[in-house]
């Protein structure tokens, strides 16, 4: 009697895992397309690429890569019943594919063995802040092409005429003549060495007394404010600091690979 209901007990288990293993198989598809299953890492994989693209990953767009990917499987038969498989434009796409794939997964590997650091991120910040920070000035000019004509506008404005009015009727500068001349706040090298010697040496609210020469025709410079130039927090810009600094090691890296690289071929750009 005993032997007989271990024997009906283990035909039990058998057909409840008989039973359980079509669900658990089921579980790893999220669909079956004309008899072949569609595997639910496929799902995964789509998911995966949005959020490593920076794309929220939710509900709705989950919904969406489910029917993406049975879409896919549906319209991927049609074409191998086609026999598109077996074309060379298929394969030569294929092999591109696979290239890119292999390239994009090298070029993230190295990214993950040589992360930017803290400390060159912060090294970097600094070099940028040195040369960032310093004095800004506010200037207007007007642009003229001879001597003779600034020193006719600047005889005008000593007079009492409006350098911001002269400035739209007179100046050749079509970036700041509509302004009335203003420039805006910029650093003395920002402009071209004369400009940025002569305005350096005014105080507010003062104009050169005579015409300043350079590339461009001759200046008349009114200085009309000055600031200490302001920069972000460190954190604010870090993101964007780390992002420059894996884009410079990636490029030398490629640049490396391709100086040790065996070829015969000449590159058009070295």
């Amino acid at each position: 009697m005993k032997s007989n209901t271990q024997a009906v007990r283990a035909a039990f288990l058998a057909v409840s895992a008989a039973l359980l293993m079509p669900l658990a198989v089921q579980a790893q598809n999220i669909a079956v397309v004309n008899g072949k299953p569609v595997p639910k890492a496929r799902v995964d994989n789509l998911l995966q690429q949005a959020a490593r693209a920076g794309q929220k990953v939710g509900p709705e767009m989950e919904a969406q890569a489910k029917d993406q990917v049975v879409l896919r499987e549906i319209f991927t038969q049609e074409a191998e019943k086609k026999g598109i498989a077996a074309s060379a434009d298929y394969r030569a796409q294929m092999e591109l594919a696979r290239q890119s794939i292999l390239i994009r997964e090298l070029f993230e590997d190295f990214k993950k063995k040589n992360p930017v650091s803290d400390a060159e991120a912060k090294a970097e910040y600094d070099k940028f802040k040195a040369q960032l920070t310093g004095t800004e000035y506010r200037a207007r000019h007007i642009l003229v092409e001879s001597e003779a004509e600034a020193k006719t506008l600047i005889a005008q404005i000593k007079g009492g005429a409006s350098f911001e009015d002269l400035a739209k009727k007179s100046s050749k500068d079509p970036g700041s003549a509509a302004n009335g001349g203003d420039l805006d706040f910029a650093k003395a090298d920002s402009y071209v060495p004369e400009f940025g010697q002569a305005l350096t040496k005014l105080k507010k609210g003062e104009m050169t007394d005579t015409p300043v020469k350079s590339q461009f025709g001759w200046h008349i410079i009114k200085l009309e404010d000055t600031r200490e130039a302001e920069f972000p927090a460190f954190d604010d810009v870090k993101a964007q600091i780390i992002q420059r600094l894996e884009q410079i090691k990636l490029q030398q890296y490629q640049e490396d690979l391709r100086k040790a690289a065996k070829t015969d071929y000449k590159f058009a750009q070295q």
